[in-house]
């Protein structure tokens, strides 16, 4: 070979045939990034909206029941859809018992927590109010991410992030009417009581997911958990602190009143949409995807709520809803392309 090009002639070959492969190499790794970020970027967008249309079924049923009420029938109805599939498919034999007792605390702190504090506030605020106040989940997952996992995000991530929450604030904060008199505007309670349980149910939310991530990325347990089984387990062990509350004779944790065949039948297509679908979307995401970005695409829920409102209202949002909206598609292209 150095007969045929030289001593240089040869270094060159051996430089060129050595980039060429690396060059390969980087093709083959972007185009399995790109689909593994397409997959969870789409998964955590599925959850958003599949937590905007749970939002409106559970307006009803939560003011009929209370909040510890609602979301205890609702737990147990979806505990019951979930370890049905989890029969069905066999998936329980993914749970290690450290992988159990991780999604146990995550569902105290995000479900048993974090979903009756936001049902409280919806309560007393009403979906638009408390939707305002839980989106800053994504903020704080942003935060502990960064804090606790090390997560770093590029100038065009974090400039989406920025919009895509800025948005979703915007069209919350501004998305009324000033002659909107409609009872889910109403005030049911206390004010303050309701904006705490909002910022409380953020908080869960984002703590919930940031002690889920290891496990459901294989880096605590080192096996692969089944998303399903996982959201069954984190359900499970609420719904037993909700009952635990109930026959420790807590008086908030009775129903306001006894619930009707429609009350029920609203309250478990929620949880279907909400918890079943929604929550394992997210579970699956976080295989692959940073706890900041998926809290941020997941975020934007209260965006996809607008159209809803519009049809179950009939009437167009408010300019502010608009603006909001635009800055929120804005962010979440310049995320979907990072």
């Amino acid at each position: 070979m150095q007969g045929i090009y030289g001593k240089q002639g040869v270094r060159d070959v051996v430089v060129a045939t050595a980039r060429s492969n690396w060059v390969q190499r980087r093709r083959g790794c972007c185009s399995d990034n790109e689909a593994m970020i397409a997959a969870y970027d789409l998964l955590a967008l599925a959850a958003a909206a599949c937590w905007a249309t749970s939002s409106l079924l559970a307006v009803t049923p939560v003011r009929h029941l209370g909040a510890i009420a609602f979301t205890r029938w609702r737990m147990s109805l979806v505990a019951c859809m979930l370890w049905g599939v989890v029969a069905a498919l066999g998936s329980w034999r993914s749970l290690s018992w450290d992988a159990t007792m991780t999604l146990a605390v995550s569902g105290i702190v995000g479900i048993f927590i974090g979903d009756t504090a936001l049902y409280g506030a919806v309560q007393r605020l009403g979906p638009r109010r408390a939707s305002v106040l839980f989106s800053t989940h994504a903020a704080f997952s942003a935060a502990l991410g960064f804090a606790m996992l090390g997560e770093r995000m590029g100038l065009q991530a974090a400039l989406g992030g920025a919009l895509t929450i800025a948005g979703v604030m915007c069209a919350i904060a501004l998305g009324r009417r000033k002659d909107d008199q409609h009872a889910w505007e109403a005030n049911h309670g206390s004010l303050r009581w309701g904006v705490a349980l909002g910022l409380v149910a953020a908080l869960g939310q984002a703590v919930s997911t940031l002690i889920a991530k290891p496990v459901m990325s294989n880096q605590a347990v080192g096996a692969v958990v089944d998303p399903i089984a996982a959201s069954a387990v984190r359900v499970s062990v609420a719904c037993a602190a909700h009952y635990l509350l109930l026959w420790g004779g807590l008086r908030a944790a009775r129903a306001h009143r006894h619930p009707t065949a429609g009350v029920l039948a609203q309250t478990a297509l929620n949880g279907f949409i909400g918890m079943g679908l929604g929550m394992t979307f997210i579970l699956m995401a976080l295989n692959k995807g940073d706890v900041g970005m998926v809290a941020i695409l997941s975020s934007v829920s209260p965006v996809l709520v607008l159209p809803l409102l519009w049809w179950h209202l009939g009437r167009a949002p408010a300019w502010g809803a608009w603006l909001g909206a635009g800055l929120t598609v804005c962010g979440t292209t310049l995320i979907l392309l990072r």
